[in-house]
């Protein structure tokens, strides 16, 4: 909603000054000029990207205007999961353990959370290193380490997303002066006309130069940025796990190393010491 309003904002400011300036809206409406560039744009973005990262900037696009970042609720069924998980790692066998973290989807444990169970990526980092924390040869400092090399994995695969969009961001300037060249050029064929109609095309071909800088710095780099910031708050759940689990491994009580986990979520999304208690005592909301 908020790019949506923001949009909307710009639009109103540029175009109300325009048409306070004496400007009349009708000659930014030059439709070939915005095909070159968002064509142009599109072509390239095709070519320089895979077919795997072309689909996800679409789904990165849609999680950035629906602001698609954890919400207060998702990090406590994290906590939650990790609590109990913790206290059967610390009061069961190996056997039994095992059985939950190799089907979570048929764990009694897992099951009281279904987001997480539909969350691939945050299920199979969960049970690898529940995995690997009950087989007890691997060292804390160990694990930590590979939990890291594996954040630092995942932050750059969901960040393509936004890097290929930054690129058609910063192209997009260039390819609107293509746009404004061949308008000019087409103006230049008409050199025997009268000045009116000759200042019209050259005002349509300098369209494409302002189309090209807008939808740059207007449209695009703002989508871009704040993919970026939708993206690394979807990473910052990885690393409450990885702190949670790395206390867990150095000795800490499960509800401690709960807490370990809450203070690396940032202070205006951390829910309070009651509510994780209600949460781990509740065993999951089951929504």
């Amino acid at each position: 909603m908020g790019i949506v309003i923001g949009l909307v904002v710009a639009l109103a400011a540029m175009l109300g000054g325009f048409t306070a300036m004496g400007g009349h809206l009708a000659v930014l409406v030059q439709p070939f000029e915005y095909v070159i560039i968002l064509g142009t744009s599109l072509g390239t973005f095709i070519i320089g990207n895979s077919a795997k990262t072309i689909k996800d900037t679409g789904k990165a696009m849609g999680e950035a205007i629906k602001n698609k970042v954890p919400k207060q609720s998702e990090y406590l069924e994290v906590l939650g999961l990790l609590h109990n998980l913790m206290r059967e790692m610390r009061s069961k066998s190996r056997s039994e353990v095992e059985a939950h973290i190799d089907d979570p989807k048929e764990s009694t444990i897992f099951q009281a959370y279904p987001n997480i169970i539909k969350n691939t990526a945050m299920l199979n980092f969960i049970c690898d290193y529940a995995r690997l924390i009950i087989i007890g040869n691997a060292r804390p400092h160990e694990i930590e380490a590979l939990m890291e090399e594996e954040i630092q994995t995942i932050h750059h695969d969901l960040l393509k997303a936004k890097h290929a969009l930054q690129d058609v961001t910063d192209g997009l300037p260039a390819i609107g002066i293509v746009a404004a060249v061949l308008g000019v050029i087409k103006a230049m064929g008409a050199l025997d006309q009268p000045p009116e109609v000759l200042g019209h095309l050259i005002g349509a071909a300098l369209v494409g130069t302002f189309a090209g800088i807008f939808f740059s710095y207007g449209v695009f780099g703002p989508i871009a940025a704040k993919i970026k910031y939708v993206r690394e708050k979807q990473v910052r759940v990885f690393v409450i796990v990885k702190s949670t689990l790395i206390a867990y491994m150095n000795g800490a009580m499960p509800q401690v190393a709960l807490e370990y986990g809450r203070k690396v979520i940032s202070a205006a999304d951390r829910p309070t010491i009651d509510q994780v208690e209600n949460e781990t005592i509740g065993g999951g909301s089951g929504a």
